[in-house]
């Protein structure tokens, strides 16, 4: 026959149960969010194309035998690749309908031209080239981040790439998505840097991201091609990235998902010191050099 335990044996086993480490709790699966303003976005700039094609009507202003597919598009068609190798509308149309240039940003007041110009494109080429970059890059940055965050990064980052831009044109207008696209680049590259812990294959994300992005930034290099917006875009994703794509360190758990009794001093922190340092930093740099650029563009004008 077993032996009976005593209330001392109880008493004890209670104390092991009772000084067992408590199993710490899983945080719940990150959210995804369902894609659909890079979508909007995407058809945005198809349709302000289509539309600077119409109003560009070359067969009209130009001479239909002189107008590249002519005979297909009629007055959809294509300025001479002399005078635009990239299969879109004129020069004038795209000032016309909104083209960044500096003098009439500075002296006759259209600071609109600093927004309106990163949805408009100089032909198909430029068009087709930034499209599929907008949907490889700004569809999966949407499913992990949410459209509220995303539409602002590619909006301000339009914005910073058209500020550095507009400070070294001189006589040439500039068009297309290209800086806002660099934006969401520059802020993946930060984005890894910020949530560094959360990441099992650091050394090959960080390679694979880097690679992409020197690459990209060496095509700003060719002629013809904006530099400064891409760097611009680049530059202000990258602080951007630091303020809007934080997420919790590796292990946090949500308050609410904590089961009773947990002793709430071993859940960890929300963040890490260095996220708020970063999140501080970032926020003072982007407002300074926004402010900078801003100041140095229509100073002359003040003056």
């Amino acid at each position: 026959m077993g032996k009976s335990k005593t209330p001392g044996d109880i008493e004890a086993a209670a104390h092991q149960v009772a000084a067992r480490p408590q199993a710490r709790p899983c945080p719940p699966p990150p959210k995804s969010w369902f894609p659909w303003l890079v979508p909007v976005f995407f058809m945005a700039n198809v349709a302000t194309f289509v539309y600077s094609m119409y109003v560009n009507n070359c067969p009209e202003k130009t001479g239909a035998d002189r107008c590249v597919f002519n005979s297909y598009l009629g007055r959809f068609s294509f300025q001479p690749l002399s005078e635009n190798p990239l299969f879109g509308p004129s020069p004038t149309t795209l000032e016309k309908l909104g083209a960044l240039e500096k003098k009439l940003v500075v002296q006759e007041g259209e600071e609109w031209r600093l927004v309106s110009c990163i949805w408009l494109h100089a032909g198909a080429i430029h068009l087709i080239a930034n499209m599929l970059s907008l949907l490889f890059i700004g569809v999966r940055l949407e499913q992990e981040f949410g459209f509220l965050r995303i539409g602002l990064l590619y909006v301000i980052s339009g914005f910073g790439g058209s500020l550095l831009s507009a400070l070294h044109l001189q006589k040439s207008i500039s068009v297309g998505a290209s800086g806002a696209l660099f934006g969401l680049l520059g802020a993946m590259l930060s984005e890894l840097f910020m949530n560094w812990t959360i990441y099992a294959n650091k050394c090959a994300a960080l390679m694979t991201l880097m690679f992409v992005v020197v690459l990209n930034l060496a095509v700003g290099f060719l002629p013809h091609v904006d530099s400064s917006a891409h760097i611009g875009g680049f530059l202000s994703g990258f602080l951007l990235g630091f303020i809007l794509l934080v997420r919790p360190q590796y292990g946090y758990v949500s308050r609410k998902y904590i089961p009773p009794g947990y002793d709430g001093k071993r859940v960890k922190s929300k963040h890490k010191w260095y996220q708020y340092l970063l999140w501080v930093a970032a926020l003072v740099a982007l407002i300074f050099g926004f402010a900078l650029c801003l100041v140095k563009l229509f100073n002359f004008q003040l003056s």
